[in-house]
């Protein structure tokens, strides 16, 4: 694998998975080549999703908005993605890639839930889905 936080211009791959969380995206482009990584982290006002109860708001801790054009900006080489991780923000950057690259079309971009499985799973997930085994 490369180096962790290389980027995105070092790594050119025709596929790629993400799992991602609210406060991290690990990026692992793939191809006949190999396995790149790619690692974003995001910049939230707090670690947490909720603040306390009993205060004034919503109760969700403000998000970092540069966290999503980061993770497609990573992932501009790749023509076919997969997208893994718990909650909500898988769905958010699937939204967001549908948004914003048009030159993807719908069968080229796939969510599927994932808890937390380890790099290993994550890279053996995507050889599967692009078979590349």
């Amino acid at each position: 694998m490369t180096k962790v936080n290389a980027k995105p211009a070092d790594i050119q791959h025709a596929h790629a998975v993400v799992w991602i969380d609210h406060l991290t995206a690990k990026i692992f482009p793939m191809g006949q080549a190999g396995v790149g990584e790619v690692v974003v982290h995001a910049h939230p006002s707090s670690s947490h999703l909720h603040h306390k109860a009993n205060t004034i708001g919503s109760g969700r801790t403000e998000e970092d908005k540069s966290f999503l054009p980061k993770v497609a900006e990573s992932l501009r080489f790749c023509r076919d993605v997969l997208i893994v991780g718990p909650g909500t923000e898988k769905a958010a950057l699937l939204q967001y890639l549908q948004d914003n690259r048009k030159d993807l079309a719908a069968t080229q971009l796939h969510a599927e839930a994932a808890d937390h499985p380890t790099d290993r799973e994550i890279i053996a997930l995507g050889r599967r889905r692009f078979g590349l085994d």
